[in-house]
Parts: structure tokens; sequence; C-alpha cells
């Protein structure tokens, strides 16, 4: 399977918009805790620090997401497990409103005025970081705000940058394009793409069991053509 998908065509913002990756009061929201802090680090296991390639073994690596309906959440999951990496969610300070309407229409707004929100996830130290991981969902067929307002606030000159992302199944859009030119200091390496839910018609949360393995079998193949594990 192709780990960029490319887009085939272009959408309406309704159709391409919240495709598939939060669900939260605040563009990611109810995905990890209510305060949204960054997550505690998960313990490797033994199993995933030997199969860490000798490229990541001396690096330390962030896994920053936005997720809405938390299929973006799922895969920074798979990606945690299999490198170890520290996961962060980010929160805004407004939190978007759960309506999926509303959200459309807000985020429709920002999109056209530029503005980025504000947002209440701080990273402290990132600079300690050689590996930026950054999930997201296509909104608009656009990189979601928060995600630009990321990219904005952090300096990750000289960080390697992978991005991945969860949609409708109508591509990635301009997101990965959009990371390259808002972090044009930085490496963005070859991205991951994968069919979510569609917030629109009621369909949430599908990578789990069965679709899980399928996406962690992707995620496994993904990493290793990067040589980031073996």
């Amino acid at each position: 399977m192709k780990y960029i998908i490319t887009l085939s065509f272009i959408l309406s913002l309704s159709c391409g918009m919240l495709s598939a990756c939060s669900k939260s009061k605040s563009a990611s929201s109810a995905e990890t805790n209510p305060q949204m802090k960054e997550t505690d680090t998960l313990e490797n296991s033994s199993d995933t620090s030997a199969n860490i390639s000798d490229s990541l073994k001396n690096k330390k690596a962030l896994i920053v997401y936005l997720s809405r309906t938390n299929n973006t959440k799922a895969i920074a999951e798979i990606i945690q497990q299999k490198t170890g990496g520290k996961l962060v969610a980010l929160e805004l300070v407004t939190p978007y409103p759960e309506n999926y309407k509303k959200i459309v229409d807000q985020v429709a707004n920002e999109n056209s005025t530029g503005y980025l929100p504000p947002l209440k996830t701080k990273i402290d130290h990132i600079g300690q970081y050689d590996l930026i991981f950054l999930g997201f969902p296509t909104w608009g067929m656009q990189l979601p705000p928060p995600m630009k307002s990321f990219l904005k606030d952090n300096d990750l000159s000289g960080k390697t940058i992978i991005p991945f992302n969860s949609n409708a199944g109508y591509g990635i859009g301009s997101t990965f394009d959009t990371v390259k030119e808002m972090a044009p200091n930085s490496t963005v390496l070859e991205g991951y793409s994968t069919k979510g839910g569609i917030e629109r018609d009621g369909v949430l949360l599908v990578i789990k069991d069965k679709k899980a393995v399928e996406v962690s079998t992707q995620v496994q193949s993904w990493l290793q053509k990067l040589k980031l594990i073996k």
C-alpha cells in the first residue's frame, strides 16, 4: 500500500474537512485527558528497544498529534510503541465546538483569514528532540490551523520532521506541503497516510480491531523504509 495518498480531486470544505483525526473539545480534546498535557512516555519494551535501528538509538523522538475522532491518536500510539517516542496531544486555549457544522465553519474562517488559534499545549525544551513526528487529520484539504500554530510557535530548525495523517478518504490535500513550507530549515521525510473516520457521516474511530492491525503493519513497513526501525 502506498504511504502517501495522492489527492485525486478537490472536494468542498464540508466533505474534506474534519476527516479523521480528533474528538475533543480542543481540536484534540477528549483523546487523552481533560487537561491534555504531555502524556507520559510509555515504557519501552525490550522488543521495541531491540527493533530500533542504529539511526534512532542515539536520538530522541517526539510525537505531536492533533486528533478529533481518535484515528490520528491511534496512529500516534502505534508509532510510540514502535519507536519509544514521547506522545503529546495538542490542546487549544479555546477549544473548538463539538458540533460538526460549527467547527467546519470556524476552521473555514481561520483558513481564509490566516488566523492561527493559540495553543494551550506547551512543550518544554523541545530542542532536546531530534525527530518530530507530526500527526493530523486533513481538514478542508488543508493542514489544520492548530498544527500551523504549532509549527509557527516552535523553532524546528535542524530537526527531522516526519508527518503522518488520517483522512476521510480524500487524501492528504496540501497538508504535507504546508509542513515543508512552514519548516524550511528542517528535513521533512516521507509521510504516512491512511483512511480514518468520516465525522460528517457519524463514522468516528475506525482504526481499531482488524483495521488497527492493518495500520500497524503499514506503519511498521513505513518506519523500516525510513530506517528508523529494523
